[in-house]
């Protein structure tokens, strides 16, 4: 059995099912649910010996403010709402030296100095993506309705953060473990 996580950042619960409403639109199968990602999967190793470098990381770091903003491209194939927030950078690069991937690893995510925060939309199809791709014209499509309907933008307080854990059977990437930040009461348990 394949083992993989990353950790995100997921938006308060009525934006949250606006963009998955939004999205089944051109996408019956939702790979992951919407969420800003904070970590991915590099060193993030099946024996979960991370996750307790992450909580340490977590229970220092003050809550924090993040506003997504207008939908942008990773080259002309992944529509992304972007995201600011220097808070969120500093607790991707605190996790990321907690956790200490490999420089390959860290160069592959795109990580550290190479970290763009986002909450992605959709993708083109790549034969590879466990969610089902979109042709270009339909990502262009995506884009200018996102600009009408998911604006307001909204700006958010950032109290936890998810680990999610591949399920390979359901093709889709699921909820494991919510991690308080600092000072904030979570009454979340692993999710098995």
């Amino acid at each position: 059995m394949k083992f993989e996580y990353f950790i995100g950042i997921v938006p308060p619960e009525e934006y949250l099912e606006q963009i998955e409403h939004f999205q089944r639109r051109w996408v019956n199968h939702l790979g992951v649910e919407p969420h800003i990602t904070l970590k991915a999967q590099g060193g993030l190793t099946p024996d979960k010996k991370w996750i307790d470098k992450v909580q340490k990381v977590c229970e220092k770091f003050q809550p924090f403010q993040v506003s997504l903003d207008k939908p942008m491209y990773f080259g002309d194939n992944i529509l992304y709402l972007s995201v600011n927030s220097k808070e969120l950078h500093n607790l991707h690069q605190k996790i990321v030296q907690e956790i200490s991937p490999s420089d390959d690893l860290i160069k592959k995510y795109f990580e550290l100095d190479d970290f763009v925060p986002h909450l992605t939309l959709g993708k083109e199809h790549d034969g590879v993506s466990i969610s089902s791709g979109l042709s270009k014209q339909e990502l262009k499509d995506m884009e200018k309705l996102a600009e009408k309907e998911l604006t307001p933008f909204p700006n958010f307080q950032v109290n936890f953060i998810r680990i999610y854990e591949l399920n390979i059977e359901k093709l889709r990437y699921d909820r494991y473990l919510d991690i308080p930040l600092s000072n904030y009461s979570l009454k979340t348990e692993a999710f098995l």
